[in-house]
């Protein structure tokens, strides 16, 4: 069956929160402990870069940007989100949907991408790596994970197109 990216519609939600909240419980891919509502979430993502993997009529993954800040200084800076479905896992639809996000996100003026993860999931850092992230520090200990610390890594990727003036 042919891959598709599409941008993410509303319509696209149900499929998108289910495969978050496949993240979810893997205990890997984020502190958040449920997924939000579609307001939620859509307040807290930029409108600019959502796309969604589709085989068929199926969403298979999902990607997005998050502002990092609302100071006019990091305007063009944004933090990423890949998530695939459990059953899609290790096929190249993540580095798929992360490469069209980079570009998404140099069409619309970012300059600066970052990415914050768990050191221990290990697929999603070496994808970042090969797509041209490179860590720039390890915050320890920084939330709970239900009774667990956890530590994250940052990692962050410069455009090469755009804010080099």
């Amino acid at each position: 069956m042919t891959l598709r990216l599409d941008p993410m519609l509303p319509s696209d939600w149900p499929a998108v929160r289910e495969i978050y909240l496949e993240g979810i419980a893997s205990r890997q891919a984020t502190f958040e402990t449920e997924a939000p509502t579609w307001e939620a979430w859509d307040g807290s993502h930029s409108p600019l870069a959502r796309l969604v993997a589709r085989k068929g009529e199926t969403v298979v993954g999902w990607a997005a940007l998050s502002p990092v800040s609302s100071r006019q200084a990091y305007a063009g800076v944004a933090e990423v989100s890949v998530y695939v479905a459990q059953s899609q896992r290790g096929c190249g639809l993540g580095r798929q949907l992360l490469e069209a996000l980079i570009g998404e996100s140099e069409t619309n003026g970012i300059w600066s991408l970052q990415a914050v993860m768990f050191p221990e999931n290990a697929a999603s850092v070496a994808l970042h790596r090969r797509c041209g992230f490179r860590e720039v520090g390890r915050r320890e200990r920084i939330g709970k994970l239900g009774a667990v610390w956890r530590d994250t890594i940052l990692l962050e990727r410069r455009s090469r197109r755009i804010g080099i003036d």
